[in-house]
């Protein structure tokens, strides 16, 4: 297996559900953990009320999801190496590509949307089992 553990993470607890069981899995393989955010478009707003101004940027707000996620994993996980990285696209597609391009022996993702409607519709789960390069868990947080 490769020295790249990967998980995918959108902010939501189920996600870090994830994230806990891939930081525990790389610990015991001495790996890395790369903590990956997707962000849909590179975006950046300027918004102005009175003399408030605020600039959204859908890149930066990715990046430090991630590194949010990073930060409470360490503090589980103090010896790991863990990097947050923000990649643009669909999740399951920046999930399978950076895991190509990286070289990660293991995706690890959660398995929230493959019940019902989603199961047909089909999820981020589901479509990065098909197309992953490497070994997929998918870890099971909807309880």
């Amino acid at each position: 297996m490769s020295e790249i553990v990967m998980v995918g993470v959108d902010g939501s607890n189920t996600a870090f559900k994830a994230a806990s069981r891939a930081a525990d899995i790389a610990e015991g393989l001495n790996a890395e953990l790369a903590v990956l955010t997707a962000h849909v478009k590179e975006n950046t707003e300027v918004i102005k009320i009175g003399n408030d101004t605020w600039i959204l940027d859908d890149a930066k707000q990715a990046q430090k999801m991630a590194e949010r996620v990073a930060a409470k994993l360490r503090e589980e996980h103090p010896d790991l190496i863990i990097r947050p990285v923000a990649v643009r696209g669909k999740p399951q597609e920046a999930l399978v590509e950076e895991a190509a391009r990286v070289g990660a022996g293991l995706l690890v993702v959660g398995n929230v949307g493959l019940k019902g409607l989603g199961r047909v519709l089909g999820s981020v789960a589901n479509s990065v089992a098909r197309n992953a390069p490497c070994d997929v868990l998918i870890v099971r947080t909807d309880r």
